[in-house]
């Protein structure tokens, strides 16, 4: 079928073909797309709460998803080399204490006040997380059939979206405060008062944040004391794994795939990075009702989104449901950056539905029919996720020099890129 990720002439795993033997397994492995997106998800809530703790531009806000998914970038390689190395497994829990570690960080960057020290924890979350999507992603494929490859890496993929509902809430309980001060206002505060109020303002992200390390430990730990199936490379004869020495590039439309995944992840991280200042543009809405919102709204529509797109990949071919709703998606944006009030607010918060589906199934649709290269073209795609570093920063600077709904051009482009792969960059021969 169309999407499916992997041959199964590819990969083996020990011990027979009993797939009852993989249900457990399947559901451990995808707790890890909610841990990855809570992380993900909290990002939105950071960008103005450090902006206000930190006194920041939007442009300088927005580096805070720039160290998160250029460590997607830096790590994707590595992270490949550590699955070959010594498999999923270890990759899985080694990117889980990375993903600790970084959590942990929070505490004394909170207590520093420096804006460098939280993008810093915010890497090497991030590098943990990559780690955990250069492995879960590939090993969701082949724990069954092949032929529902792009069923179960959807399905796995529908628990990020319980991360998206998840992640904005608790950010608006227990990071946001609810005080937003003018410029005027700020300027108007004894240095004291000033310094008290950003101390107290960085501070609220230390709890949170050592619970998350706490729980991401104990996932770690129930990943070493479980037995998970091993997962081994099979020979592969095939043209696509022995053509051309085995070069990736020679695959076009992981070439095509890679591109489309940068500019997706551009859209999905800008979309959601400035909604609460969006919302408070352009409807004045407060930032703890916009954190609200984009978590039981727009999060929840990107959960039921990935349910729903699941369900239609057993009518609707995969890539045929990615041109509609990248369609969709450009038409939204473009509403969102014409009008005001509710009706900006609303198609915005619109969007993640008719995202839902584009991450796993361009990956999917990318590394179908590698063969051999199947894990090296699962990093390449994990390492596009670049683009999640480099549109934000664009949008904070048109933001600067315009206002954040302007900035809405730049999701709404990189959808038009979605649409794209899904009309023709799929296509592209297989190999050269």
């Amino acid at each position: 079928m169309a999407g499916t990720a992997v041959s199964n002439s590819t990969y083996t795993t020990s011990g027979g073909n009993n797939n009852g033997k993989y249900l457990f397994p399947f559901i451990l492995v995808a707790s890890l797309f909610f841990l990855w997106a809570l992380i993900h998800n909290l990002s939105p809530v950071l960008i103005p709460h450090l902006k206000k703790a930190c006194q920041l531009t939007d442009t300088q806000s927005s580096f805070i998803d720039s160290s998160i998914f250029f460590a997607y970038f830096v790590m994707a390689m590595p992270a490949g080399y550590v699955m070959k190395r010594f498999g999923y497994k270890s990759g899985i829990v080694f990117g889980l204490m990375l993903y600790a570690l970084g959590a942990f960080l929070f505490i004394p960057a909170a207590n520093s006040g420096q804006y460098a020290f939280f993008l810093v924890a915010l890497f090497v979350i991030a590098s943990g997380l990559t780690f955990l999507e250069t492995a879960a992603n590939p090993y969701v494929t082949v724990l069954g059939k092949p032929e529902t490859a792009t069923f179960r890496l959807n399905l796995a993929q529908s628990f990020n979206g319980v991360g998206a509902v998840i992640g904005p809430i608790i950010g608006a309980q227990f990071i946001l405060s609810g005080k937003e001060h003018t410029k005027e206002e700020l300027a108007r505060m004894q240095p004291t008062e000033l310094q008290q109020y950003l101390s107290s303002e960085a501070a609220t992200v230390k709890m949170p944040y050592l619970i998350i390390g706490c729980v991401v430990l104990l996932v770690a730990v129930l990943f070493i004391i479980t037995k998970m199936p091993e997962v081994k490379e099979k020979e592969d004869t095939s043209i696509d794994a022995i053509g051309n020495n085995g070069s990736l590039y020679r695959h076009k439309h992981l070439i095509a795939a890679v591109i489309a995944q940068f500019f997706y992840i551009g859209a999905q991280v800008g979309v959601n990075a400035f909604f609460i200042r969006f919302a408070k543009f352009s409807a004045n809405i407060n930032e703890q009702d916009a954190a609200w919102m984009l978590g039981s709204v727009a999060g929840v529509a990107f959960m039921i989104g990935r349910f729903v797109g699941t369900g239609l990949m057993k009518l609707v071919k995969p890539v045929q449901l990615l041109a509609i709703y990248a369609t969709i998606n450009i038409l939204l944006v473009a509403v969102a950056m014409m009008t005001s009030g509710d009706v900006a607010v609303w198609t915005i918060l619109a969007v993640p539905f008719f995202m839902s589906i584009m991450f796993p199934t361009i990956f999917a649709l990318g590394i179908e029919g590698l063969g051999a290269d199947a894990k090296s073209g699962s990093s390449l795609i994990i390492m596009s996720i670049v683009g999640g570093a480099i549109c934000p920063p664009l949008m904070g600077l048109i933001s600067d020099a315009s206002n954040i709904q302007m900035a809405y051009i730049i999701p709404l482009l990189c959808f038009g890129v979605v649409l794209w792969f899904a009309l023709k960059g799929y296509k592209l021969d297989r190999a050269l």
